[in-house]
């Protein structure tokens, strides 16, 4: 975590993960964790997305997804920021901010969803 000022921070994805490929759950563990703490602190946070080459729904769900289940959407939209990312996976990341905003606001409604349509 490199602290700005404070009240702000940038968090690097590719340090945190160590590698450009940004694909698996437990990788998007650590930037919640770290994420989580800031925002409960009341820190600003600006998560920078410079040098990931690969990006899942798998890493975005459990790093910013899961962070809707924890905090207000009003927390989050003034608190979190992203930078540095392509379209593509900003595109995806809205994705996964919808998708999540939705099963965190009734989550038996939304598994018994998802249920029903895979039958």
């Amino acid at each position: 975590m490199r602290r700005i000022s404070g009240s702000n921070i940038t968090l690097s994805i590719r340090e945190i993960v160590g590698s450009p490929d940004c694909v698996a759950s437990d990788n998007g563990q650590g930037l919640y964790d770290r994420v989580a703490v800031a925002l409960k602190q009341g820190i600003e946070v600006t998560v920078s997305f410079r040098d990931v080459s690969s990006l899942t729904r798998a890493f975005l769900n459990a790093a910013i997804g899961r962070l809707y289940g924890t905090f207000s959407e009003s927390e989050i939209r003034s608190k979190l920021k992203v930078k540095d990312m392509q379209p593509d996976d900003l595109a995806l990341l809205k994705r996964v901010v919808e998708t999540a905003k939705q099963y965190f606001k009734n989550p038996k409604r939304f598994n018994r969803i998802c249920r029903t349509v895979r039958e």
